[in-house]
């Protein structure tokens, strides 16, 4: 059985240019510290609200500085820029939803201590081959704010483990689910290895009339007229597209073929390098995909980890700083000859492996989160890590030994397992976001006076 700290998320292309590409590692977004223009007079104008999110504002100074970022990166990719309002619209909604899930996430008493913070600064740093300090610099050559850039660091950090915690955890892959995947999907797991996808959402409302359905199937076919006819997709995504992606140009990042969202499983092995769907209906709209590169390889012998962890979760109860010191405290006691297993069976959250001594079985590339993976790939068979943060709270986790796996119906079976669950979390997240809309009371105010 798969446990949690199987459940990846989904990862994404860094943005182009080599002035974002540090912000890209982890932000969507980055805002600058300087507005979008410079007021001739002294006198400043009180900060004009453009949104009400439930009992919070968004204010059009926070829409500038999303904007400031993004032109540059829109013009560093040769995007024709469509209109400001087109752009400001859906920066709005991208705030919107940054500010429902900030706000759902104090409700559930979700934090970020500025220790995790830091790690999560540190790896970014170290990813980039830079020390922190040098990280800070490069920032703001670039224009980026350090106070911003950690600000928006522990938003996103927020956001993925309230996702988690309300979607993620809560998906359940049944055997049969594993048995009909690998009756027909089976090849998408050991031949083309990654696909790179483009995306344009027109979307509905949540009921739609007769008319809003032809209305928005009549702009989607016309959208794919016209990439019929050479207009680039990415400029089209820009003006066009609802999807959370648009501002990208549509680029949703690559993807494992097996973990490839249910509507473009077929697009993705079937399309070559360049093509593009009709419109695909769903319950959000209508939908066309673009598959913008492919990876392949043959199959290969998997490296793969035994390892055994314990969890404690995060809470309004327990901070980030408890969770850490309990894990010390645990980590001195098996150094004193305490039982691992015991301990993990005690003390684990993680309800999954908590009952097996905190046992994970055998773990291969890319069958735990990213920040997961990095401590166990680096420690000696029998060593225990310190303790570090995941979106799933905090971990010591124990690798136990190591083999090379050939692509066994074992390996396979737990392959499309994780194929599975990636799929129906694109999915789960997409639904959960669009409840969360339109459950909060919004009301928008950006009108030609902002502009």
């Amino acid at each position: 059985m798969v446990t949690e700290p199987f459940e990846r998320g989904r990862r994404r292309t860094a943005r182009t240019g080599a002035a974002l590409a540090l912000a890209s590692a982890l932000l969507g977004a980055a805002p600058l510290a300087v507005p979008l223009a410079t007021l001739a007079s002294p006198i400043q104008p009180l900060d004009s609200i453009v949104a009400v999110v439930n009992n919070d504002v968004i204010v059009q100074s926070e829409l500038d500085r999303e904007l400031s970022l993004l032109l540059p990166e829109l013009r560093a990719q040769g995007t024709e820029l469509p209109a400001r309002d087109v752009l400001q619209r859906q920066l709005l909604e991208r705030l919107i939803l940054a500010r429902l899930q900030s706000q759902r996430a104090e409700q559930l008493g979700i934090e970020i201590d500025d220790g995790t913070l830091n790690q999560a600064l540190t790896s970014i740093a170290e990813r980039n081959g830079l020390s922190l300090e040098e990280l800070r610099q490069a920032l703001q050559q670039s224009g980026i704010a350090w106070h911003d850039f950690r600000a928006d660091t522990r938003r996103q950090l927020l956001t993925t483990r309230l996702q988690q915690e309300e979607v993620i955890r809560n998906i359940r892959i049944s055997e049969q689910e594993v048995d009909r995947f690998l009756t027909t999907d089976a090849d998408s797991l050991i031949r083309r290895t990654e696909v790179r996808l483009q995306h344009i959402l027109i979307a509905l409302p949540d009921v739609p009339g007769t008319a809003e359905v032809e209305q928005a199937q009549r702009k989607a076919q016309d959208l794919v007229r016209r990439l019929r006819t050479g207009e680039d997709f990415a400029k089209l995504a820009v003006a066009h597209s609802d999807g959370r992606r648009a501002l990208e140009g549509g680029d949703l990042g690559w993807f494992p073929i097996a973990e490839v969202p249910t509507l473009a499983v077929e697009p993705a092995q079937t399309l070559r390098r360049g093509e593009f769907t009709n419109p695909l209906r769903s319950p959000s709209g209508f939908h066309i995909i673009r598959i913008a590169d492919i990876k392949g390889d043959s199959p290969t012998g998997v490296a793969q980890t035994h390892a055994r962890h314990i969890l404690i979760r995060t809470s309004e109860i327990v901070s980030d700083e408890e969770a850490r010191r309990r894990l010390l405290q645990l980590r001195e006691r098996v150094a004193g000859g305490d039982d691992f297993a015991t301990l993990a069976r005690a003390h684990s959250d993680d309800t999954g492996s908590a009952l097996k001594g905190g046992d994970l079985g055998w773990i291969g590339p890319g069958d735990t989160v990213p920040e997961f993976e990095r401590v166990l790939q680096g420690l000696a068979p029998g060593e225990i890590s310190p303790p570090f943060a995941s979106p799933f709270g905090w971990h010591l986790v124990q690798a136990l030994e190591r083999r090379e796996q050939d692509s066994t119906d074992a390996a396979m079976r737990q392959k499309a397992s994780e194929a599975l669950r990636q799929r129906k979390a694109e999915e789960a997240t997409e639904l959960w976001l669009r409840q969360l809309r339109a459950e909060a009371y919004v009301e928008l105010r950006l009108d030609q006076d902002n502009f």
